[in-house]
């Protein structure tokens, strides 16, 4: 039968070959996805390298919305190429991607996420490369879709036959969705840590790599299309703090056991420090209870103590290192004040010391406060004050730093939103000239996006007497007003200013709008779609023009109209009208 049923972990003993061995195996982890994954699975039987070379192992992880069911649909329409295997519930994605990699076949296995989809020519380009080069592994561009952020810096120069681990951007890029040499798997006995709830693709990933004799990336074409869940609840993005605890601690204990001390280790700890522990301690910590709180803080500090060499806390950004020396130098309560400043006041002032800079955050040791060495990070970290629609060709961002000297020292500032280069002047209306002003091209951030949408992070970069430096660019009580409808070309995306909650980040979303979601926000308002719409940016305009306030036009015509500035009160409507920042009619959250 196509469909198996599957009670208890299986064997580890590899599958046997099938006479006609595929080359590639594709598993697909499954468990409640039932909206995206009809759109995956069609997504492999449509690759060009055709049904003969590749076959789909899909495990259904005890779905309850009808995912399972239709997997065995797909498994009876597609005998031969679609295998399915049911099994109860596991809590985590390790144990069905276990289950997939023991069955599967192929010379090659790819993991495919159930609400992510690939690019028709992936498989038959994947393993064209790892033919010709002998990989081990080979990487295919990752693009974000519905918004979802992917690090894509691994991608920056191309196409590369040849890729170190340690010195490359290959650790931000540690997800499972690569094309591994089966081979190489057995011979390793590669699987997936159960015990760890989240990020057990990365103990893979990283041995697959260690281990390689060679890793390819490929950056000529979008292989992989990651996509941002709108109902927002898989594992990865709401997990529990006793989860990502368990499974930081352990990621960090496997990389300690698989790369010896030294420089290649902090290179790719570089990664785990900056991001999964620094994300501990991230703005969302405040609104953890107290008890979680310490045993957060607790773990942190241990981790950073144990694996965080001087060599390696100097190469992390400084929002990291401020975060991660506060968790080491004090208490829950010094960190709590540090976020706090952060999130709430914005970027302290500069305290002097003699040649000493420190950063002025309340009651923090001056031990960890030191940023003498990164004082031209410290120059570029700036907050934002305003976010407003100058005119219907640009966005344009206000920003600000608490440095009296920031005109002299910083030196020249660029604003970058993802790779787009804003026009940044001095704001000639701050005479301290510690006030900027950055225009950003809509029709360039439009161009920058990928039709599946992208989010832009916004940084800045300064360059002066100090040396070269770069921050994140914070947004303390910014309230981003409505997202703008733009039209580029055919299609329809929906542009805004918003606040990454994890670090307060400001970041510049290009989302698709589709007439079904705008049928749907009129539903929900109590307005009347048409009983077909058409599918084009022109079919959606016209609903608008039926429906209230029009708000699309083409990226050159928006109407301008000011966010929300962040010192600037909230206003409620009251029975006679509607907020400033919320005209009547259609209103699109993107």
């Amino acid at each position: 039968m196509a469909a198996e049923e599957a009670t208890h972990r299986p064997p580890t003993t590899p599958r046997p070959a099938a006479p006609s061995r595929p080359d590639v195996s594709v598993v697909v982890p499954v468990y409640n996805t039932l909206r995206y994954l009809r759109s995956s699975l069609d997504s492999v039987l449509r690759q060009t390298i055709g049904p003969g070379r590749m076959e789909i192992v899909a495990v259904d992880d005890g779905s309850t919305d009808g995912s399972g069911r239709l997997l065995d649909r797909y498994a009876a329409k597609h005998p031969g190429t679609v295998r399915v295997v049911h099994q109860p519930n596991s809590g985590g994605p390790a144990s069905p991607c276990n289950r997939g990699l023991d069955l599967a076949t192929g010379r090659y296995v790819f993991f495919l996420g159930s609400d992510d989809r690939l690019g028709p020519e992936a498989l038959e380009r994947l393993v064209a490369a790892a033919d010709r080069y002998g990989s081990d592994v080979v990487l295919g561009k990752v693009v974000g879709v519905n918004g979802r952020h992917v690090f894509s810096d691994v991608f920056a120069d191309g196409n590369a036959v040849d890729v170190s681990l340690f010195d490359s951007a290959l650790p931000w890029s540690l997800a499972n969705t690569k094309l591994f040499r089966r081979d190489l798997v057995d011979r390793l006995g590669l699987r997936f840590p159960e015990d760890m709830p989240v990020l057990s693709d990365q103990p893979f990933t990283l041995a697959a790599c260690y281990h390689a004799r060679r890793i390819s990336v490929l950056a000529d074409y979008d292989y992989y299309h990651a996509v941002r869940r709108l109902d927002a609840r898989n594992i990865t993005y709401h997990s529990r703090v006793e989860q990502r605890l368990v499974s930081v601690e352990r990621l960090f204990a496997y990389v300690a056991d698989l790369i010896p001390a030294g420089e290649r280790r902090d290179a790719v700890l570089r990664r785990h420090a900056g991001l999964e522990l620094a994300n501990l301690v991230g703005d969302d910590f405040r609104h953890l209870d107290r008890a979680a709180q310490e045993r957060v803080h607790a773990t942190v500090a241990r981790l950073v103590r144990r694996h965080v060499t001087d060599g390696l806390r100097d190469q992390l950004d400084i929002e990291a290192r401020l975060r991660l020396g506060a968790v080491t130098a004090g208490g829950v309560d010094d960190l709590l004040a540090v976020i706090e400043q952060d999130s709430g006041r914005g970027v302290p002032a500069t305290v002097f010391a003699g040649d000493r800079w420190h950063a002025g955050y309340p009651g923090a040791p001056a031990r960890w406060t030191d940023v003498t060495d990164v004082r031209a990070d410290w120059l570029a970290r700036l907050d934002t004050v305003d976010v407003s629609w100058v005119d219907g060709h640009t966005l344009t961002v206000t920003t600000r730093s608490p440095y009296p000297r920031f005109a002299t020292e910083a030196g020249p500032v660029r604003m970058l939103a993802g790779p787009v280069v804003g026009a940044t002047r001095m704001d000639a209306g701050d005479p301290t000239g510690r006030t900027l002003r950055t225009d950003f091209a809509l029709d360039r951030l439009l161009a920058a996006s990928s039709a599946s949408g992208q989010r832009h992070p916004v940084r800045a970069e300064v360059d002066g007497g100090h040396g070269r430096g770069g921050a994140a660019v914070r947004a303390p009580r910014l309230s981003a007003g409505r997202p703008r409808l733009l039209r580029h070309g055919a299609r329809l995306y929906g542009v805004a200013a918003t606040v990454d909650p994890r670090n307060g980040q400001l970041v510049l979303s290009v989302v698709p709008v589709t007439v079904g979601q705008l049928v749907g926000r009129l539903r929900r308002r109590g307005g009347r779609g048409p009983a077909t719409a058409q599918t084009s940016g022109h079919g959606a305009e016209a609903l608008l023009r039926r429906h209230g306030h029009l708000e699309v036009r083409g990226a050159a015509q928006v109407q301008p109209g000011p966010l929300r500035r962040a010192d600037q009160p909230h206003h409620h409507p009251g029975a006679g009208g509607a907020a400033p920042d919320q005209a009547r009619g259609v209103r699109v959250d993107v």
